[in-house]
């Protein structure tokens, strides 16, 4: 299906923060509205931008935030063009019947190769001899420089990117180990391990794949830094609340952590001509790069198709696979029927109530699926079309309903 009801030239997508070009062709070649900001917006300024927008697109730094939500009178979803979420409130967006998309694949290669160079980089120092050559010093040294071959890698958070840094680590010999909190298959001669402390306990390098929850705040600080070998490396290119930084800066200084690769921090400057501080600068043997373990014009271009693509289908389809605040409800259209959906509060009787309206009209249910979470029902109905209009019109009027809307 391609038609909605609404008319596409009137639908209108405000993309913010460079996200890449393709995206925006991909809804002007549905004839939407295309509208792009080069940078991120603040509260107020998206709160008065957002008013008449259908569908917008950000990146990791502008906060869509119950004010936002409020003023957002026609929005329908929120595509992050990025992997992480934590910049939404996806729970006040799911009450308002606002669906949030991510990028959870286009950047996988982009961050896990950059992991792998910042891992030889830190066996061999590089990062000291780079810096002293542009200082015009010449320290030709092997002492404290080693290959990677036959060391020990450990990955926490063995999601998409931690097995893929696992994969090739193990191609440059290295054995790998991993932890997390729910089991995963074992990529290649990849092993678990039980705890997060066997972990840093074995391993030369430790690198970190984890999101932002209140149970990864922090996770690394003075105790799991003591408990590393002394001498290993600690990457972090997850999320910048992981790691204790005034603890990793203090372990360094003292010799116990060989060395450090940080990606993301736990305050970052708002624009590129902002200035940036941090206790591990100046440190021996730390890389510190501004959040871009997924800047590579490949992972952009394949976040701007993936997250344009699963935004046009919920808008085209009502699909909402892929969605993190969400029911995933995804049905294929039969021919002749017209598409209902229905946002609502998920409280007892409301399909009591739609099947009702339908009954009353003599209607024919072509297809019907619903899903639901702890606040919202999410409903998808193929029926006839000659009384499509009506039933919607009457779905949309109960009390409980949040968003309605009908795809010719």
């Amino acid at each position: 299906m391609s038609e909605t009801s609404f008319p596409k030239s009137s639908i209108k997508v405000l993309l913010l923060e460079n996200i890449h070009p393709v995206a925006t062709a991909a809804f002007a070649a549905e004839g939407f509205q295309v509208e792009t900001v080069k940078g991120a917006l603040s509260e107020a300024e998206l709160a008065v931008k957002i008013r008449d927008v259908h569908l917008l697109g950000i990146r990791s730094k502008t906060q869509i935030t119950p004010k936002v939500i409020d003023e957002a009178r026609r929005l329908l979803a929120v595509g992050a063009f990025c992997i992480g979420t934590n910049q939404i409130d996806l729970s006040y967006t799911n009450r308002a019947g606002v669906v949030a998309f991510n990028a959870p694949f286009s950047n996988t290669r982009s961050v896990a190769e950059l992991i792998i160079a910042e891992i030889v980089m830190l066996s061999r120092q590089l990062g000291d001899r780079l810096r002293e050559v542009h200082l015009g010093q010449w320290r030709k040294v092997a002492v404290g420089s080693h290959e990677v071959r036959g060391h020990t890698l450990g990955i926490v958070g063995y999601g998409h990117i931690g097995s893929q840094v696992g994969v090739l680590a193990e191609s440059f010999g290295m054995r790998v180990v991993f932890y997390d909190v729910s089991a995963k298959l074992p990529m290649g001669n990849n092993q678990a391990l039980p705890t997060l402390e066997d972990v840093l306990k074995v391993s030369d390098f430790v690198t970190l794949h984890v999101p932002e929850l209140p149970s990864t705040k922090n996770m690394i600080g003075p105790a799991e830094l003591a408990v590393m070998k002394k001498g290993a490396c600690l990457l972090n290119a997850s999320r910048g609340t992981v790691v204790q930084i005034e603890a990793l800066a203090a372990a360094i200084a003292s010799g116990h952590v060989g060395g450090a690769a940080v990606d993301v921090y736990p305050s970052e400057p708002e624009t590129n001509s902002d200035g940036f501080e941090s206790a591990l600068r100046n440190l021996p043997n730390v890389i510190l790069t501004p959040h871009i373990g997924g800047s590579t014009e490949e992972a952009q271009e394949a976040i701007g198709k993936e997250v344009s693509t699963v935004l046009l289908k919920y808008v085209n389809q009502g699909w909402t696979t892929g969605a993190v605040n969400f029911p995933q409800v995804e049905l294929p259209q039969g021919k002749g029927t017209h598409r209902i959906l229905n946002i609502h509060r998920n409280v007892p009787g409301v399909l009591r109530d739609i099947n009702k309206i339908v009954s009353d009209r003599n209607a024919n249910i072509r297809s019907q699926v619903l899903s639901t979470d702890t606040d919202i029902g999410y409903l998808i109905m193929d029926l006839d079309q000659d009384v499509s209009g009506d039933v919607k019109t009457a779905i949309g009027e109960l009390p409980t309903s949040i968003k309605t809307r009908i795809l010719f």
